[in-house]
């Protein structure tokens, strides 16, 4: 059960008018290109949103399950730049790593955000680049309904909430209080902050992170978008059909493909506007 006895986090099962999503601003500030400079042997990296997104990437629990099983009884290492996203999908591979029966080493080299933080601190060791960011928050959600539904919401998101605030204090040492004041404030970490404030226990050495290329910037972009819509009140399926529409670049999907940030946004503002009207 790794080196370290860390809190389970029991998340159930999502409601169906929840949607987890990447926080916006973490995808903003996500440098996707950043990764190891050299990976040991048993190396499982999370390099990319938490759950699959409509382009059928994203790191899962299933992919994780798969690299342990391959891994078997030996020491693990975590490598993560992640900007967060599906919260049950962070928690269910948090468990999966706290269950190994070996060394989990964690090398957080770019971002450690939302889910991803989350992820992070199933680790017996927690390394952090001196350029890298460690995001904490309460779970971000995007639900749907009326003012019945909304307070349901609260009262399913609350034990969430302090289940994660427990696992940061377990790692961290500081109060479970003092966390959550943290979480209330979508607290970031710089390298040398998360290391004074427990959350990681040393600094990656600089020749340890490499910058390599960005990840396609339509995809990067599609996520953007996603987001958007969803705080926007568009169902998943809709907007996933909507995307997979613009994705095939199909006789009626509007907007039209684009690698161009600024458009897709802006496309994205006017399907909001179009639903809204």
């Amino acid at each position: 059960m790794t080196l370290k006895s860390l809190p389970e986090i029991k998340a159930g099962r999502m409601p169906e008018t929840f949607a987890f999503e990447a926080d916006p601003q973490a995808l903003d500030r996500w440098s996707s290109g950043i990764k190891s400079a050299q990976a040991p042997e048993n190396t499982i990296t999370i390099l990319d949103v938490i759950g699959e997104d409509i382009w059928g990437e994203g790191v899962t629990s299933k992919r994780v399950a798969a690299a342990l099983r391959r891994i078997g009884d030996q020491e693990v290492f975590v490598d993560i730049n992640s900007p967060g996203g599906d919260f049950f999908e962070g928690v269910a591979i948090y468990n999966l790593l706290r269950q190994h029966s070996q060394k989990v080493n964690v090398r957080i080299l770019g971002l450690a955000a939302s889910a991803a933080s989350v992820i992070a601190m199933a680790g017996d060791d927690i390394q952090i680049g001196r350029a890298g960011f460690l995001m904490i928050h309460n779970a971000w959600v995007i639900a749907i309904g009326n003012r019945h539904d909304m307070r349901d919401a609260a009262d399913v998101l609350e034990p969430f909430d302090d289940a994660m605030a427990a696992v940061y204090a377990a790692q961290s040492g500081v109060e479970k209080s003092k966390v959550a004041e943290w979480m209330d404030q979508e607290k970031w970490f710089n390298g040398e902050q998360a290391v004074e404030a427990g959350l990681a226990d040393g600094l990656l050495p600089a020749d340890a992170v490499a910058e390599g290329e960005e990840k396609n910037r339509a995809q990067n972009s599609t996520k953007k978008v996603d987001t958007l819509l969803a705080k926007a009140g568009m169902p998943r399926s809709e907007r996933r059909a909507l995307l997979g529409d613009i994705k095939g670049g199909t006789q009626n999907a509007a907007p039209p493909v684009t690698h161009d940030a600024d458009d897709w946004t802006a496309a994205a503002a006017q399907l909001i506007t179009a639903m809204r009207s």
